[in-house]
C-alpha cells in the first residue's frame, strides 16, 4: 500500500504509522456512527467577509489558547467522535472567553456517560455530542494518567508501532462505567465542574461557509470516510487512491491553507503524536474529498 501510494506521486507521501497492528483494531478505531448523517443538527449560515485569507491556523491565530495545539490519544477505543468535539469545545471556550476559560473539556465524561451520543467505544455520532454539551454540560478532563481536571481519560495509550515506550495495541476496550465524580485530589465536585454550550449547529457542505465558521468562532469537529490508504498517511495533502472503505471517522479542522498549488484543511487527528504528520494531516479542500466537508458540527460556548 504504502510502495503504491508513493510510486503514483500523488499530493502525499505514506509510510508506516500502524505497524503489527491488525486491520481490525484500525476499524475499531473508525467510530463514526454509519448512520450519524440522519443526525443533523440545524445549520446555520454566515455572511462570508470579504477577503477570508489564503492561510489560516488557529493555533496562531489564538496563541493564549493552548489546547488548540494539544493533539490527544483515543487508545484502544472508537471514541473519535467525543474527541473531535470536547478538542473543538476547549478551544472554543478559550477562544470566546479571550484565554480566561483554559481548559480540556473530558472525552471521559462525553464517551461514558452521553446516552443519546451512540454506543461509546463501538461509535457515536458527533451532532449528539455537541448537543449534550449544551443540555447536560461536560466536565474537565485531560490526557490518560495527566491528572488534569475532574475526570482524565481513563484507557491507556498504546503502540502503534511494533517499537516504542508504549504497550502494544490489543482489541477494542469496553466502554468504560459513567461514573459521576471527580477524581480524587480535585477540590471541585462533578457538578460544578460542568461546562456547557450556548447552543450547537452544523454548517453546510460549502467551503467558504466552514472557513468562515473557523475563522470567527475557532475549530470544527468533522467526519469523513477513512479508506485503507489514509492509515499510511505521513505528509503532504492527502486525497483517497488506493485502499478499501473502512468506515467513518471524526477530527478537528484548526485551518486551511494552500501546499504547491493544492487547496488543504489542517486537521488534527486522535491517535497520538506518533501518527501522521506529528499527529496532524492536510486533506484536500473544496471538493468534499472523502465527505469531509459534509458532516461539520460546530456550537458556541456559554460563557
Amino acid at each position: 500500500m504504502i510502495d503504491v501510494v508513493n510510486y503514483m506521486n500523488t499530493t502525499w507521501t505514506a509510510g508506516k504509522n500502524f505497524d503489527g497492528v491488525s486491520l481490525k483494531y484500525i476499524k475499531g478505531l473508525l467510530g463514526v456512527h454509519k448512520d450519524s448523517k440522519k443526525y443533523r443538527l440545524p445549520s446555520i449560515r454566515h455572511v462570508v467577509p470579504n477577503g477570508l485569507p489564503d492561510n489560516f491556523d488557529a493555533r496562531e491565530q489564538w496563541p493564549q489558547c493552548p489546547t488548540i495545539s494539544e493533539i490527544r490519544d483515543q487508545a484502544s477505543c472508537g471514541s473519535c467522535w467525543a474527541f473531535g468535539a470536547v478538542e473543538a469545545i476547549s478551544d472554543r471556550h478559550c477562544i470566546h472567553s479571550n484565554g480566561k476559560v483554559n481548559v480540556q473539556i473530558s472525552a471521559q465524561d462525553l464517551l461514558t456517560c452521553c446516552n443519546s451520543c451512540g454506543m461509546g467505544c463501538n461509535g457515536g455520532f458527533p451532532s449528539s455530542a455537541w448537543e449534550y454539551w449544551v443540555d447536560k454540560g461536560i466536565v474537565t478532563g485531560g490526557l490518560y494518567n495527566s491528572h488534569v481536571g475532574c475526570q482524565p481519560y481513563t484507557i491507556e495509550s498504546c503502540e502503534h508501532h511494533t517499537t516504542g515506550k508504549l504497550k502494544p495495541c490489543g482489541d477494542i476496550i469496553p466502554t468504560p462505567k459513567c461514573v459521576k465524580l471527580c477524581e480524587t485530589g480535585y477540590n471541585v465536585s462533578f457538578r460544578a465542574d460542568k461546562y456547557f454550550g450556548k447552543k450547537s449547529y452544523s454548517i453546510d457542505n460549502d467551503e467558504d461557509q466552514i472557513r468562515t465558521e473557523i475563522y470567527k468562532n475557532g475549530p470544527v469537529e468533522a467526519a469523513f470516510t477513512v479508506y485503507g490508504d489514509f492509515v499510511t498517511y505521513k505528509s503532504g495533502v492527502y486525497r483517497h487512491v488506493t485502499g478499501e472503505e473502512m468506515g467513518g471517522h471524526a477530527i478537528r479542522i484548526l485551518g486551511w491553507g494552500v501546499e504547491k498549488g493544492t487547496p488543504y484543511w489542517l486537521v488534527a487527528n486522535s491517535w497520538n503524536e506518533d501518527w501522521g504528520d506529528k499527529g496532524y494531516f492536510k486533506i484536500l479542500r473544496g471538493s468534499d474529498e472523502c465527505g469531509i466537508e459534509s458532516e461539520i458540527v460546530a456550537g458556541l460556548p456559554k460563557l
